[in-house]
C-alpha cells in the first residue's frame, strides 16, 4: 500500500472490507437465483449476458464468460436442455450458429431480480448525481480489474 496518513490508511481498509463483504453477499445472492433456476452459477451468469447483451455466438460467450470452446458448448447445451436458450443460424452467414434467449424463460430469470432491483434503486436515489457518477466509475474499473485477475488466474495453470 502506497504511504499513506493513517486516517486514510484506515478509510482504505474499510473499504477493501466492504468490498470483500459485498462481493460475498453477491456471489451468495447469485447462488439463490442459480439454484431457484436450477442452474450452475456460471449457466446463470451467461444467461445474464444473453439477457443483457442480446444474441451472442458461443465464441462470443467464450470471451466474456473466460471458459473454452468446449465448455461453453456444454454450458450452452445445459442452457438449451432446460429451456433457456436456442441455436439459431446467423441469416447472414447461415454457417454461424447464434445463442440467444427465450422470451418465456427470460421473463422467469429477470423476476427473480425485481426485488433486488427495487431495493438498489431505493438505495442510490439517496446519493448525488455526484457520487453516483464516483460509485458508477469505480464499479466499472473494479469489474475490469477483476475480469482481468480471473483471466491471469486462469492462464497460470
Amino acid at each position: 500500500m502506497p504511504n499513506v496518513d493513517g486516517r486514510r490508511q484506515k478509510l482504505l481498509g474499510e473499504l477493501m472490507q466492504a468490498g470483500r463483504e459485498h462481493s460475498t453477499a453477491t456471489v451468495l445472492f447469485h447462488s439463490a437465483v442459480s439454484e431457484k433456476m436450477g442452474l450452475g452459477v456460471t449457466d446463470m451468469k451467461t444467461l445474464d449476458y444473453l439477457v443483457r447483451l442480446g444474441p451472442l455466438t458461443a465464441g462470443e460467450i467464450s470471451e466474456h464468460v473466460g471458459l473454452a470452446t468446449a465448455s461453453v458448448t456444454g454450458l450452452i447445451d445445459r442452457l438449451e436442455q432446460k429451456g433457456f436458450v436456442r441455436r439459431v443460424r446467423d441469416t447472414r452467414d447461415r454457417r454461424r450458429v447464434i445463442v440467444e434467449p427465450i422470451g418465456e424463460r427470460e421473463n422467469e430469470f429477470i423476476h427473480l431480480f425485481q426485488s433486488f432491483g427495487e431495493s438498489l434503486t431505493e438505495l442510490l436515489v439517496t446519493y448525488s448525481d455526484e457520487q453516483l457518477e464516483t460509485i458508477s466509475g469505480f464499479l466499472t474499473r473494479s469489474a475490469a480489474i477483476a475480469r482481468e485477475e480471473a483471466v491471469k488466474l486462469r492462464e497460470s495453470g
